[in-house]
């Protein structure tokens, strides 16, 4: 595409793009940018203003420069019709999702260098793509959901910043998770603080409503807990996830991020 091609003409390029269910929404010029610098392949780029998509790539990333320089000018209206609600940044793509069977394969295979995140059952899909950007933070080997939520919904990519393509996400039956000893987060377990975690751990988190359901619950290695003030019920899945992942490295010798 140009910048001399008629608006329809891009919007109907974009449309048969997104009909392919290999692709997926990139949100905002900062998810742009971890898709890019974590292989992502990125099929269409657009932005409502050339120029400051330039100044982003200038102040924040230049070495993306070259890749950002093949985005398409649109209206912000155009833009709106596609995405629904732009971001502040004014740049969407369409990337390539990554092979879901290679996923699986580095998931399952040992020995690793860092603990899998399994959320049980998670509902709040703001709160997985949170958890996506803490894993990839942290150089989690990959974050498995169980249940009926797609860890690759657009707003958990939205909410993760692009950072799906830093680490694996893949959604298993809870009798399909990759090998390794099972550490359940519960509230009646032993504080996390007398326990080291190995790298072959699988950390299960589970709603803050409901916890971990009883099938994980039932085959966990360990029960932990995460020590809380008296009197307040629960703390964000989110946060968890985060206190988790970081006793875990404070602890571990391999930490320093896992390749993809």
């Amino acid at each position: 595409m140009t910048d001399h091609d008629a608006p329809d003409l891009v919007l109907r390029r974009w449309r048969a793009a997104a009909a392919d269910p290999s692709t997926v929404l990139i949100d905002g010029f900062h998810a742009l940018k971890h898709t890019l610098r974590f292989g992502g392949e990125v099929r269409q780029l657009l932005t409502t203003d050339r120029a400051a998509l330039a100044e982003l790539a200038a102040t924040l990333a230049p070495d993306l420069a070259p890749a950002l320089a093949v985005a398409v000018e649109v209206p912000a209206p155009a833009l709106r019709e596609l995405v629904g609600r732009p971001h502040p940044t004014g740049v969407a793509a369409l990337a390539v999702r990554p092979d879901p069977e290679r996923a699986l394969e580095r998931l399952r295979a040992l020995p690793r260098r860092a603990p899998v995140v399994v959320l049980d059952n998670p509902r709040n899909l703001g709160n997985v793509g949170a958890v996506v950007r803490l894993a990839a933070g942290f150089g989690a080997t990959g974050v498995v959901t169980t249940g009926d939520l797609d860890p690759w919904h657009p707003t958990v990519l939205r909410a993760g910043a692009g950072l799906h393509f830093a680490t694996d996400v893949a959604r298993l039956a809870p009798d399909g998770l990759p090998p390794g000893p099972l550490y359940v987060l519960d509230p009646d377990g032993e504080s996390i603080h007398a326990t080291e975690l190995p790298d072959q751990a699988l950390l299960v988190f589970g709603s803050e409503r409901h916890g971990v359901g009883e099938e994980l619950r039932s085959r966990a290695d360990a029960l932990l807990a995460i020590p809380m003030r008296p009197l307040v019920s629960s703390f964000n899945l989110a946060t968890s996830v985060g206190m988790g992942l970081f006793h875990w490295q404070s602890r571990s010798r391999n930490f320093g991020g896992t390749a993809r």
